[in-house]
């Protein structure tokens, strides 16, 4: 029910930014629950923000606090993941997902039906 197609991945220096576009389609503002999440090689799908797609309370993981922000475009339907003060340690891949409805388990990738692609997010030191 939920379409969701992610751009703006790409390779920068450490210190740089990046800002990832999830639109989603087929939502409904107050219902529609996106998260962002990475998973680098050797390591588990990590959640790296959270929110409901028209706007409310954001959740951010601890290791990327004060440097990642979501920014909303309700026109439409589009969720950014703004990506600040890039370090080696985020290059992943980064995926969006959704659900219905929040969760108190925002963090976990089982709680979300719909995934987008996938795209790639290097930091070079």
């Amino acid at each position: 029910q939920v379409q969701l197609v992610e751009s703006g991945g790409g390779s920068v220096q450490a210190g740089g930014s990046l800002r990832l576009a999830c639109a989603v389609y087929g939502s409904t503002y107050g219902t529609a629950y996106v998260g962002w999440f990475r998973q680098a090689p050797g390591k588990e799908r990590e959640g790296v923000a959270a929110s409901y797609l028209g706007g409310g309370d954001t959740y951010y993981a601890d290791s990327v606090k004060g440097r990642f922000t979501i920014v909303q475009d309700n026109a439409k339907n589009v969720m950014y993941l703004q990506m600040n003060s890039l370090k080696p340690e985020d290059t992943a891949m980064y995926y969006c997902a959704a659900r219905f409805g929040y969760t108190v388990r925002w963090q976990y990738a089982d709680q979300y039906m719909y995934w987008g692609q996938g795209t790639q997010v290097t930091v070079s030191s």
